[in-house]
């Protein structure tokens, strides 16, 4: 390691908070599929921020983008209009299911789905949320608390609202048995992405829009990892043929410039008046401007098709890899899960070979690359998987 690496050790260390599990390495630079460290050694970077850097690293079409509009105006108060804002608003609207038309910006996921979880209960003048066991929708309190899994709200329990029931993720019997006249949403992920890349089937996700119909709640998507072309489609629920009445998203959206949305029906939208809700930097001409092209690119370039291509050929290759020798490699697109006994002694097999790829639920190895992903990258980490396991 440089001493300039040492440098930014220390320095974290000494002033940052200890928060975060952070592996020895530090990006100077990306380029393409690519992350270059302080050193200049390349690593192919199959996590992209985590479902972030859907377009990869410095995308000359998303870097002008921003270069323009920060030379222009890189913030504006939302006591105004905002070009920015109307534009990106219509570009949502264009790749959106059914009336889904509304966006409201925010900065962030957890931002997102805590401005979901508000407008449903101003909606519907009702209290209860249900979640899914084994999800994750954010860390703002609000959004712990929807989150089923105990390890991020157990020392948090003063601050999270009792308003939230859990259910089991893929049962229609346990769904059916919580929801009720007091029920203001439902909020589900098409794919559980923190929760080891797990899906149900395509009726449970229909049977949840039927009882959200049946009970006056409103169906919330939680799309910040799975949106924006990550499953084959440009929103993960469109892949069982349901359309919610509110999708949140963020991650991709911006391809590494903080942003988030809440889109939802105009009759919908109408519930947030003047004062019920806002945010200072929340879809800030920058922001905006980064997303808008974003959107650009994935349409131009076809990103979306790629996903679905290339995704569906890997996932088929990976199982056939890990046959016997896995437990399951499971996913849409690209969100690609490989669970096995050694995930964490194959993350760092892959890191000793310049590949970063995560490991999330401690045995499930989470690939969520570029969109611009291709045979010869997808070959590279094959070719890891099958040397692992022919020596674990």
């Amino acid at each position: 390691m440089s001493d300039l690496f040492d440098s930014v050790k220390e320095k974290t260390s000494e002033y940052l908070f200890g928060n975060y599990g952070r592996q020895d390495l530090c990006f100077d630079r990306g380029e393409g599929m690519y992350l270059y460290d302080l050193d200049g050694n390349k690593y192919l970077d199959l996590v992209s921020g985590i479902a972030v850097n859907a377009l990869g690293y410095s995308h000359p079409k998303w870097v002008m983008a921003v270069k323009s509009q920060a030379t222009r105006m890189a913030h504006v108060s939302n006591l105004y209009h905002v070009r920015e804002q109307a534009d990106l608003a219509e570009a949502i609207a264009s790749i959106t299911p059914g009336d889904l038309s509304k966006s409201l910006f925010a900065n962030s996921g957890a931002e997102a789905n805590e401005g979901a979880l508000k407008l449903a209960v101003r909606h519907t003048g009702r209290k209860r949320i249900l979640s899914a066991h084994n999800s994750f929708h954010g860390r703002t309190t609000a959004t712990l608390g929807a989150t089923g899994q105990l390890k991020y709200r157990d020392t948090f329990q003063a601050l999270v609202a009792e308003s939230f029931d859990y259910f089991d993720y893929g049962s229609s019997e346990s769904i059916k048995s919580m929801i009720g006249s007091d029920t203001a949403a439902v909020i589900i992920e098409p794919v559980q992405g923190e929760g080891g890349v797990v899906s149900a089937p395509a009726e449970f996700y229909r049977t949840v829009r039927d009882l959200c119909d049946d009970h006056g709640a409103l169906m919330i998507v939680d799309e910040v990892q799975t949106g924006m072309g990550r499953t084959g489609k440009w929103f993960g629920i469109e892949n069982f043929g349901v359309v919610p009445d509110i999708i949140t998203m963020a991650k991709a959206l911006g391809a590494g410039v903080p942003i988030g949305a809440v889109v939802s029906t105009p009759e919908i939208a109408k519930t947030f008046t003047p004062g019920t809700h806002g945010t200072t930097f929340g879809g800030n001409p920058l922001a905006c401007a980064a997303a808008l092209a974003t959107i650009g690119v994935m349409k131009e370039e076809k990103l979306v098709e790629n996903a679905a291509a290339t995704g569906s050929k890997w996932i088929g290759q990976l199982r056939e890899i890990g046959v016997g020798k896995t437990k399951e490699v499971r996913g849409l697109g690209l969100i690609v899960g490989i669970e096995m006994d050694l995930a964490k002694e194959f993350q760092a097999y892959c890191l000793k070979n310049r590949v970063l790829v995560n490991v999330c639920q401690g045995n499930v190895v989470r690939l969520i690359p570029p969109l611009i992903i291709g045979d010869e990258e997808t070959t590279i980490l094959n070719d890891l998987l099958r040397e692992f396991l022919s020596r674990a």
